[in-house]
């Protein structure tokens, strides 16, 4: 796939509506390239027209099975070949489980949602840990978390940005002797990379962090 697939693809739209920021196209691509042309699940929360879904699709490949999940039904029309919509709130815990219970553990998932804080919060609580353990979950708009109609503001402690925050520390629980509590979180995740208005999160089993050396110690250096 060539480079700048995406960003290519949305300019030359002239089917359904997509709307996103220019600098996200590159973002997508180097967290989503590795999984082009393969039999992947990909969940996106907020179908918006559909047009997101068929970019999704030319840039994965054939292979690709997409669930879109909106809390408008309206977004049910725009359902065709290897692209489901299902209608329920993305806070809703219990909703969530039946969409992981029906299709099953997603490669990918991209929230494009609400972007209320309490929602993507909640969502990940939940739908983090049911993602495929080498599976990658982005958020997008975060810049929401600094807004106050999505319950955001400034260093406001529940906002999506500050909940990150958390997570960059909780990564690194293994150095913190003992100040902080090694969780799932910790033993689940490989890296976590922050852009201006996305957040990437890649998953990946990790074992205890040793402190290696080798080679031999010369007193003459």
């Amino acid at each position: 796939m060539k480079e700048g697939y995406l960003h290519s693809y949305f300019l030359r739209n002239n089917d359904r509506l997509i709307h996103k920021w220019s600098h996200y196209f590159d973002i997508y691509e180097r967290h989503f390239n590795r999984f082009i042309d393969k039999e992947i699940l990909l969940f996106e929360i907020g179908v918006f027209k559909g047009g997101s879904a068929q970019m999704w699709k030319s840039y994965f490949g054939d292979k690709i099975k997409i669930v879109g999940i909106d809390i408008d039904p309206n977004c049910k029309k725009y359902e065709d070949e290897n692209f489901s919509v299902e209608i329920g709130n993305q806070s809703d815990i219990n909703f969530l489980k039946e969409i992981v219970e029906k299709y099953g553990k997603p490669n990918v998932v991209i929230d494009d949602g609400s972007h209320i804080m309490s929602d993507v919060i909640k969502t990940f609580d939940y739908l983090y840990y049911n993602t495929d353990k080498n599976g990658v979950y982005l958020i997008e708009d975060t810049h929401t978390s600094y807004w106050e109609e999505y319950g955001g503001g400034v260093k406001r402690k529940d906002s999506v940005m500050e909940f990150v925050k958390d997570k960059l520390d909780e990564i690194n629980a293994y150095h913190t002797r003992g100040k902080i509590h090694k969780s799932d979180f910790t033993k689940q995740t490989d890296s976590i990379t922050i852009y201006d208005s996305i957040v990437v999160f890649e998953r990946k089993p990790q074992s205890m962090r040793v402190d290696m050396k080798t080679g031999f110690f010369d007193s003459t250096f």
